[in-house]
């Protein structure tokens, strides 16, 4: 275990005898609340819900609503901001459907319930009928979605086990929960389909596992889409089928995988589902699969471009983006900010620091991009903190100045939420916390207070107002103490702005330790 104390740095005076900081400014939008939106979302966590993936979502009467397996409910009404609300009976991979002025909600291993609203109470409506053969792929409920077509008329589509693939069968009008007409068998795995592949290098050729079906139509099209290659591998992703009629026959999109990212915070993307939004534009929901440890899945969203031949792209973010609604032209997506923090505790940045470290749990893990490590610090430190130079690299580089408008913030550590189910007794996962900013390392002026929190989430996306800053730093003021503190990811969003010439970063430098990394 080692504790630091804070390293303070000489007031740069230097800073006015080497002249105003050089006149490259941007101009950075101040986002209001809502205009934007960061992956992994950052979501409520309440009693009996988790937003843990296997995202089903839905809109109704001008509202939108969230299920994921995990248990609960969450609304919107811009996609952005989201509120949680307790569901019973909420099955793993939960799916649900308005037919006739009703809502219908399936999902594994559970019945058909029914309920008069989005939120419940849900109620046993039926178990299945007239179940198809295992033959027919049904080897009971698994990842169960129901297409309501433009006409009316209700189907039902589920995967079979490992490479079976995507069945899909026709439903009584009449009684939703009975199947009627031949089961169709829509595709299976394909071997030359690389990335349908189990493994972290789609290594294997001959077992995956596609699960996951969803149907969106879009004019005469519909588009099946499915996942492989499994909920244990970043390289899980998502591709889709298109065809002219709901149970086929369907035919291999090209430009497959529609969903795969396997580096940064937001990997194993697929098992999803895909609705228009608010501003009209179809929008892209996914399970974001975590490096293990410490585990866990959240929940992304991204736009969905459609070209003139109809073939759909969806590009995954991991920077702030604008929400449905906040900008006209809905392919600009980005807002422009980049991570300015990424491995900024490492080589050359000595003077990076935090208030203490656990051995195998460093500081530098909260700035490495990566969901499988994290910082960690010690028990008795009661109020934690990193300090982050954002410049120079090394003391022969211009020293650069950023005006930072947003943080991520992605707490756990293998503890919690351990591929998206909760262990013990529901505990509010609130955690509160001050960003601060500085140009010289000594003199800190407060960007955002969050140390009267009382939302419960575990990953945390927050505007700042743009301020120009060569420091900043995380003080953690409180936290849930059913788990000791573990902080996955501290990233702060922005943009250089300007800068200063390197000798004002070089007195610094030379004398800094002889035992510092970052001594030249």
């Amino acid at each position: 275990m080692k504790n630091k104390a804070p390293m303070l740095l000489p007031v740069l005076a230097l800073m006015c005898a080497c002249g105003s900081p050089l006149s490259n400014k941007v101009n950075l939008i101040s986002a209001a609340e809502g205009t934007r939106y960061c992956n992994p979302l950052p979501m409520e966590i309440g009693p009996g819900g988790n937003a843990a993936g296997d995202v089903s979502v839905i809109e109704h009467q001008g509202r939108y609503y969230m299920y994921c397996t995990g248990g609960g409910a969450w609304v919107s009404e811009n996609m952005t901001d989201w509120e949680f609300h307790p569901v019973a009976h909420v099955p793993v991979a939960p799916d649900v459907v308005r037919y006739k002025d009703k809502f219908y909600m399936t999902g594994n291993d559970s019945p058909v319930y029914v309920a008069d609203n989005p939120l419940g109470p849900y109620e046993v409506f039926s178990q299945w009928k007239d179940v198809p053969s295992i033959e027919a792929g049904w080897n009971g409920a698994f990842d169960t979605h129901i297409f309501i077509d433009d006409d009316g008329k209700p189907y039902l589509f589920w995967p079979g086990r490992g490479i079976s693939g995507i069945y899909g069968c026709a439903l009584d009008p009449d009684d939703i929960s009975r199947f009627v007409g031949p089961v169709q068998h829509l595709f299976g795995f394909n071997a030359e389909h690389e990335w349908e592949r189990y493994g972290e290098m789609n290594e294997y050729q001959g077992v995956a596992w596609i699960e996951g079906p969803w149907v969106f139509k879009l004019g005469d099209t519909y588009y099946l889409q499915y996942s492989a290659s499994g909920t244990q591998w970043k390289t899980y992703a998502e591709g889709y089928y298109t065809a002219k009629s709901p149970l086929g026959p369907y035919t291999y999109a090209g430009n497959n995988p529609l969903l795969r990212k396997t580096e940064g915070l937001v990997t194993g993307t697929a098992h999803g589902s895909m609705l228009k939004g608010p501003d009209g534009g179809i929008w892209q929901f996914y399970t974001i699969v975590l490096s293990n440890p410490p585990g866990g899945r959240r929940i992304g969203m991204d736009r969905v471009l459609v070209d003139k031949d109809g073939q759909l792209s969806v590009t995954i973010t991991d920077t702030p983006q604008w929400a449905p609604g906040a900008v006209a032209d809905a392919g600009e997506g980005d807002s422009g900010s980049l991570p300015v923090t990424i491995n900024k505790m490492r080589a050359m940045n000595a003077l990076s620091n935090c208030s203490s470290e656990k051995d195998g749990h460093y500081a530098s893990y909260a700035l490495d991009n990566n969901s499988g490590t994290w910082w960690m610090p010690s028990e008795d430190d009661a109020e934690p903190s990193i300090m982050v130079e954002l410049s120079p690299a090394t003391r022969f580089d211009v020293v650069e100045l950023f005006t930072i408008d947003g943080v991520r913030l992605m707490f756990g550590g293998g503890s919690r939420r351990m591929m998206g189910w909760g262990r013990g007794p529901f505990t509010p996962q609130i955690y509160r916390y001050r960003i601060e900013t500085s140009l010289d390392g000594n003199v800190w002026t407060t960007a955002l207070d969050r140390t009267g929190n009382e939302k419960s989430k575990d990953t945390i996306f927050e505007e700042i107002a743009p301020v120009e800053c060569r420091f900043v730093k995380l003080t953690v003021t409180d936290w849930p103490k059913n788990n000791p503190l573990g902080l996955i990811e501290f990233t702060v969003f922005g943009k250089a702005s300007s800068a200063l010439p390197p000798a004002v970063a070089t007195p610094v430098f030379n004398n800094l330790p002889p035992d510092k990394p970052g001594r030249l």
